[in-house]
């Protein structure tokens, strides 16, 4: 058989050899190396046998893949450690994921002490330097297997197999667990590894099963790599919005309010708003919308014709029973069939079209307590929020309207190098999720897709994410620890205006159905402050701050001077304070510093003689002391033009970067 290698060459074999085999007969020093296989595009074991002319790749720990291998297996390993001091402790799943691994446990909750011993007693088994071997059972004895070993989670899984699936097993010098591999040869593969946390996670994802104990791990090839991940993990934890912003005071919640209902701040609050106030001046005084106002809830009779009752029930907060109530109630998850009925309060024709509505809309959504976090999902939460009623032949320009609004929007914000793209469609195969025919969704779908190839964005496509009505465009974004979300969505719809009877008069007097387009410019404002919190490490953009300027005076004496140069800033519509407190000049400068402040400016006996400001800022430093009002044209411009400057790099830190 001939096996070509990733450079070309050809090795020719007359006999069947294993993944491990061809490595080191390329090299023993390859051999030593390798983590697993790629044979005609698939990942294998360095056990699989080859048998047939392939094309063969020989994964080391710098390729992504070999590097997965490596994390999945010391998933077995912790898994062996746990149950060598917690015996009583029962193995779930321990996959590999993009930034390290993570083995779920039914046990009592681990303390960190508990993960340093776990991390001892990995050593302890790496350094035994265990060869792994595999082995596969039938379904049968795979369960008999696993029951003798009172693994019901492992049980289980087995069980939801096929009948005549091939059920493999890896051990590791007496440890035996389920997996489809795959692994490395021996444990003393594993170089550099750190245990990061504990928390709680529910069996296959279902609140309603079991709470087992999640133990979050990393492992690399480098002691290097892992210092280096170690200390962005650091950063990390700098940047966590759900840390950072309840430090910064722009947001809190309370156990007796609820889980995912968030209290604003005046601060955070201010910020909220200065993105609210832009993002509907943008719409209707540069895209043409009109803006509604429209109820917080309505009767299930409304969420019954849109179809959001058979199909987003679960998802809504129900007020009364329809078996016992003349009326029942729900807060609202979504703003669209409220919009459609101010479209139908007079009658359009096609000269109206296209009709944008906006709303900043407060919704509602019941999400699983262990799906919330921070502000990113929540159950009360505020978009900007819009549907356009458009004719058919519109709906290529205004797609790529709301596409190009949405891109504005991300780019004011400093945000565009951080999102991906996604064509979210419908699933096919559970077509009873969706309206419409397998001609309505792929003459839509192709639709966005060409719009998206159009204005030249690269973008993935997914199933099984449309909305029940239509698919979407859906730009994503990722948080600082890799879980991403999606911030804005544009999703077509061309069937919902029968539901409501919707129609415009076309130029022969007849009535037409209009497509719908629904679609937010900034998305969730909640979510969005998580993101801008999480990028900026709550250095925000000077016109987005809560907090742009701290008038500093040098004494008491001058605290008339600071009022007087506030008001002034106040009357040119700049957020100041004035630090009057009694305390030296360096204790309030390093406040200021602390506060992420982008502007100081120290008064004192010279400043109030010339009616002159010193200026210090985070981008510039000692900016020196310029005129009052020479200040004031200076930071109005960056406000109005929504300018992002660039931070000061510290000495700390070019000495870092060299």
């Amino acid at each position: 058989m001939q096996i070509t290698l990733k450079d070309g060459s050809v090795k020719e074999y007359s006999e069947v050899k294993t993944v491990y085999e061809i490595a080191k007969d390329i090299s023993s020093g390859l051999a030593r190396v390798a983590c697993a296989g790629e044979i005609d595009g698939q990942v294998v074991d360095l056990r699989t046998q080859i048998e047939k002319d392939c094309t063969l790749n020989i994964l080391t720990a710098n390729d992504p893949q070999g590097l997965q291998v490596i994390r999945h297996t010391a998933s077995h390993v912790m898994a062996e450690a746990v149950k060598r001091l917690f015996p009583e402790a029962k193995v779930a799943i321990g996959p590999a994921i993009e930034q390290g691994f993570y083995y779920d446990f039914d046990a009592a909750p681990f303390s960190r002490e508990d993960l340093d011993r776990i991390e001892a007693e990995m050593k302890k088994i790496i350094k035994e330097g265990h060869e792994i071997t595999r082995f596969t059972l039938p379904k049968e004895e795979a369960i008999h297997f696993m029951q003798e070993k009172d693994e019901p989670y492992k049980v289980e899984l087995i069980q939801d197999l096929p009948k005549d699936a091939e059920i493999s097993f890896y051990d590791q010098g007496g440890f035996v667990d389920l997996c489809a591999g795959p692994h490395l040869m021996s444990t003393k593969g594993i170089k550099a590894f750190k245990l990061i946390s504990s928390s709680m996670a529910y069996w296959r994802g279902d609140e309603h099963k079991a709470q087992l104990q999640r133990i979050y791990a990393t492992a690399f090839n480098k002691k290097e790599d892992l210092a280096a991940y170690l200390e962005h993990l650091e950063d990390i934890k700098k940047r966590d919005h759900n840390k950072l912003g309840r430090e910064m005071e722009l947001f809190t919640t309370v156990d007796v309010i609820g889980q995912g209902l968030p209290l604003f701040t005046p601060k955070g609050t201010k910020m909220i708003l200065k993105l609210q106030r832009w993002i509907e001046d943008l719409e209707d005084n540069e895209w043409g919308y009109v803006r509604t106002r429209t109820p917080l809830m309505a009767k299930s009779d409304l969420y019954k014709i849109s179809g959001h009752w058979d199909h987003y029930k679960d998802g809504m907060f129900v007020l009364g029973d329809e078996e016992n109530d003349k009326e029942v109630f729900a807060l609202r998850p979504m703003t669209c069939p409220f919009q459609y009925y101010v479209y139908k309060n007079s009658q359009k024709s096609y000269r109206d079209l296209p009709y944008r509505m906006g709303e900043t809309s407060t919704l509602y959504r019941a999400e699983d307590s262990g799906e919330m976090h921070g502000l990113t999902r929540v159950r009360q939460f505020t978009i900007s929020e819009g549907h356009l009623v458009i004719r058919p032949d519109q709906a290529e320009e205004e797609l790529k309207g709301c596409l190009r609004l949405a891109n504005y929007v991300l780019d004011t914000l400093g945000l565009q190098e951080d999102v991906t793209y996604r064509l979210s469609k419908w699933d096919a195969n559970n077509r009873e999720k969706y309206l419409g025919d397998e001609h309505y969704w792929e003459s839509t779908q192709d639709a966005l897709r060409q719009i998206l190839i159009e204005e030249k964005l690269p973008f993935v496509e997914a199933d099984g994410e449309a909305a029940f009505y239509g698919p979407k465009i859906d730009i994503q974004a990722k948080n600082v620890y890799g879980k991403e979300d999606t911030m804005i969505t544009i999703q077509l719809d061309c069937a919902i205006a029968e539901n409501f009877d919707m129609y415009y008069i076309d130029e022969n007097g007849e009535k037409i159905r209009p497509y719908i387009i629904h679609r937010t410019s900034l998305g969730c404002y909640e979510r969005t402050l998580a993101w801008l919190i999480e990028k900026y490490a709550g250095k925000f953009p000077t016109w987005l701050c809560p907090e742009q300027a701290r008038i500093l005076p040098i004494s008491d004496k001058y605290t008339d001077y600071a009022n007087k140069v506030a008001k002034e800033c106040k009357k040119n519509g700049i957020d100041v304070t004035v630090d009057s407190r009694s305390e030296k000049i360096g204790f309030k400068i390093r406040a200021a510093r602390l506060d992420k402040l982008p502007y100081m400016l120290v008064v004192g006996q010279q400043e109030e003689a010339d009616g002159t400001v010193s200026v210090r800022s985070r981008f510039a430093g000692e900016e020196g002391v310029k005129p009052l009002g020479e200040f004031i044209d200076q930071i109005c411009k960056e406000i109005r033009t929504k300018e992002i400057r660039k931070e000061a790099v510290s000495e700390d830190e070019k000495k870092k970067q060299a």
